[in-house]
C-alpha cells in the first residue's frame, strides 16, 4: 500500500514505501529509469543518491545497488561454506541474478538451476542492473528454468546440495512459499546432509514470519534456524534468513576459500557472529499443531 500512487511519487521526487501499517520509508528519486507493470507485478527502477539504482516490485523494495552484496552474500556464502561439498544448487527466485553471481564464485559448484516465475525481472535487471549478475547467466554451469518454483520442486527428480529460495514476503504470490507443503518437497530435492536457506523477513517488525517458518518446517528437518544480517535497506532491525538440514549447521565455516577477502560484508567472523540471536528472535517458538 501506498500513501500516493507510484505514478504520483515519482512525479514529486520520492518513492514512498509503507510496507508496514503506521511506518514506511521512503527514497528521493534523482531520476527515474522504468516503470512498467508486467504481465505479473508492477516493477520501478530510479536512482538515488545514496543507495544507487533502486529496484521495487508491486511497491516494495527489492534491493538496492549500495547495500545488495550484504543480502546475497550471507545468503550464499554461509550455507555454501558451511556445507562440505555443494556441487549443485538451486535458486528459487532470485531472477535479478545477484544470489547467482555469488554462487558462482564457488568452484565446487558443478551445476546451478535458477527457477523464476517472472521473465521480465530477468532482462530487465540483465538491462538495467548488468553489475548485479555480473555475466553470471553466460556462466556455462548454470541452467534458467522459467516457471513456478513451487511447482518445480514438487515435480522436479534432481537433487540437489544446497537450496536458496530468494523469495518475496509470505503475501500473495510469495505466500505459497512459506508453507509445510512447499518445505516438504524441498527437503525431497536436497541430497543427504543437503541445505536449505531462505529469507524470513526483519523479524522486529515481521516476527510472524519466524513462527510461520518454524512452523511449517519442523516437520520435515530434523534441524533448523537462523541468522542475521543488518541491511539497511530491509528497515527495522537485522534481516532473518531460516536455515533448514537433517544436520546441524556448524557455527563455523567448514571451507576456506581465498574469494571470501574479496567480498564486500562476509568472513568467518561475520559467519559465527550472525547465529547470535537477540532474545525476541529466541522466544519465537513452533505453534502446536491441532492433528493428532
Amino acid at each position: 500500500m501506498h500513501i500516493f500512487p507510484l505514478a504520483v511519487a515519482l512525479a514529486l521526487a520520492f518513492f514512498e514505501e509503507t510496507l508496514f501499517h503506521g511506518w514506511g520509508q521512503k527514497f528521493y528519486v534523482s531520476q527515474e529509469v522504468f516503470q512498467e507493470k508486467t504481465e505479473l507485478q508492477e516493477v520501478v527502477i530510479f536512482e538515488n543518491p545514496l543507495f544507487g539504482r533502486v529496484l521495487a516490485l508491486d511497491g516494495v523494495i527489492q534491493l538496492t545497488e549500495a547495500d545488495e552484496p550484504i543480502y546475497h552474500e550471507m545468503m550464499t556464502h554461509v550455507p555454501l561454506l558451511s556445507h562440505p561439498h555443494p556441487s549443485s544448487v538451486l535458486v528459487l527466485g532470485g531472477g535479478d541474478g545477484g544470489i547467482l553471481r555469488e554462487v558462482a564464485k564457488h568452484a565446487a559448484v558443478k551445476r546451478m538451476v535458477l527457477v523464476e516465475i517472472d521473465p521480465d525481472v530477468i532482462s530487465l535487471s540483465k538491462k538495467y542492473f548488468p553489475k548485479l549478475s555480473d555475466g553470471v547467466f553466460d556462466d556455462p554451469r548454470l541452467e534458467v528454468i522459467i516457471g513456478d518454483a513451487a511447482l518445480f520442486v514438487k515435480f522436479s527428480e534432481e537433487l540437489f546440495d544446497v537450496i536458496l529460495c530468494d523469495s518475496t514476503d509470505p503475501f500473495g504470490p510469495g505466500a505459497v512459499l512459506f508453507t509445510s507443503e512447499f518445505y516438504g518437497d524441498c527437503k525431497a530435492r536436497l541430497k543427504e546432509g543437503g541445505l536449505f536457506v531462505n529469507q524470513n523477513g526483519v523479524p522486529f517488525l515481521q516476527g510472524e514470519e519466524m513462527t510461520l517458518t518454524l512452523n511449517n518446517r519442523s516437520p520435515h528437518f530434523a534441524q533448523l534456524g537462523f541468522y542475521v544480517a543488518p541491511i539497511p535497506t530491509y528497515a527495522g532491525g537485522g534481516m532473518a534468513f531460516g536455515w533448514a538440514s537433517d544436520l546441524t549447521l556448524p557455527f563455523e565455516a567448514i571451507r576456506e576459500e581465498p574469494f571470501v577477502q574479496t567480498l564486500f560484508y562476509y568472513n568467518r567472523e561475520i559467519h559465527k557472529a550472525s547465529f547470535a540471536l537477540p532474545n525476541y528472535m529466541l522466544r519465537k517458538k513452533p505453534i502446536p499443531s491441532e492433528d493428532p
